[in-house]
């Protein structure tokens, strides 16, 4: 089911938070609702289930205008950050339970809340009762509460972020599974970029109740349009450092670059690099102190500072003979080097 937001405006009392906001989400589709908190993100997604009224704009499901519709009355399915499961029931309970609303037949019920088990893979836990699950298993049950009435579109707020880092992991890619095998259209609100880069077809970057970027998770790291959509995506961050664009890209203190040829503007701006583009496999050119170095396991993250006093970070594999307190002169991948307006336009 397509969903389209055309010049969708929010209020609260005297307080414009989104103004004039046109989304579409395929059908099919898992998108992103991705920014820091307060950008507008949860208050769209309210807006489409109907929890917050719209004061301005349309809600299209399909060719279906539900702007005035209450929010019982919508064909959507939302997982919350906190799951909302019913303490007293089990977990065959929770899950068939807007059924029961609906007052199906309590064989019509069991064969979908089997299913839908199935599906998420807790067939085994039906007896339980939230309070014997696990963060993951709970995660589960209220995923297949939210899908059990088959609605046109998926909600999910925040869903991970009450999950440890390796149940997070493990939750990602089951979402996605059940999100492709079922093909419903779904709408992932998060603040963490790499959800939102690892689950979902497009990502729609907020600022401010804005739609900065609209775009798929590679074309925004690769191509962001300014600097807070570049700074915003990448793990381990991007580095920012001040340059002066001529014959070559200068740093200061006899440090220089080749010149990206695709920048066609010279003067002084701003530069990003990310830590895969900087360091000894790319040649030399900028110099510096090896301030720390964080072990992760296969790849370790060498913060240096630089010649005049930036600071900027790269990542390589483990078990280097790089230490703290080392002095380094390492290269760029100049065609990667991404250059930014002092106002964070993209140049």
């Amino acid at each position: 089911m397509k969903l389209r937001l055309d010049k969708f405006t929010k209020q609260f009392g005297e307080t414009t938070v989104i103004e004039d906001m046109d989304l579409t989400v395929e059908s099919g589709e898992m998108m992103a609702l991705l920014g820091p908190s307060g950008c507008g993100k949860s208050t769209t997604l309210f807006a489409v289930c109907g929890i917050h009224k719209m004061n301005g704009g349309r809600l299209f499901f399909g060719d279906r205008d539900v702007t005035t519709l209450p929010a019982q009355e919508r064909s959507v399915g939302v997982v919350f950050q906190n799951y909302a499961l019913y303490p007293h029931m089990t977990v065959e309970q929770n899950i068939g339970f807007p059924l029961k609303v609906q007052r199906l037949a309590k064989s019509d019920i069991r064969a979908e809340v089997e299913r839908l088990a199935e599906l998420v893979q807790i067939g085994e836990l039906l007896d339980r009762r939230p309070a014997q699950l696990s963060g993951g298993q709970q995660q589960r049950v209220a995923l297949a509460r939210a899908m059990i009435r088959k609605p046109d579109i998926l909600l999910l707020d925040e869903p991970l972020a009450n999950l440890d880092a390796k149940l997070r992991l493990e939750m990602r890619s089951e979402i996605r599974r059940i999100q492709r095998e079922t093909g419903i259209t779904a709408i992932l609100v998060t603040h963490d970029q790499v959800e939102a880069m690892s689950m979902c077809d497009r990502i729609a970057l907020m600022k401010d109740g804005k739609i900065i970027q609209l775009d798929t998770p590679e074309q925004m790291y690769v191509n962001p349009r300014s600097q807070f959509v570049a700074g915003f995506l990448g793990n381990p961050p991007i580095s920012f450092l001040p340059a002066v664009a001529g014959d070559v890209l200068s740093f200061g203190l006899d440090q220089a670059l080749a010149r990206p040829s695709a920048l066609e503007v010279s003067g002084e701006m701003v530069v990003g690099i990310r830590p895969e583009h900087f360091g000894p496999q790319h040649g030399t050119g900028l110099q510096g102190e090896v301030i720390f170095v964080e072990p992760q396991g296969r790849e370790e993250l060498i913060d240096v500072r630089l010649d005049g006093g930036w600071d900027i970070r790269s990542i390589l594999p483990a078990g280097g003979p790089v230490r703290t307190g080392d002095r380094i002169n390492w290269g760029v991948a100049t065609e990667s080097i991404l250059a930014f307006a002092p106002n964070g336009d993209r140049l």
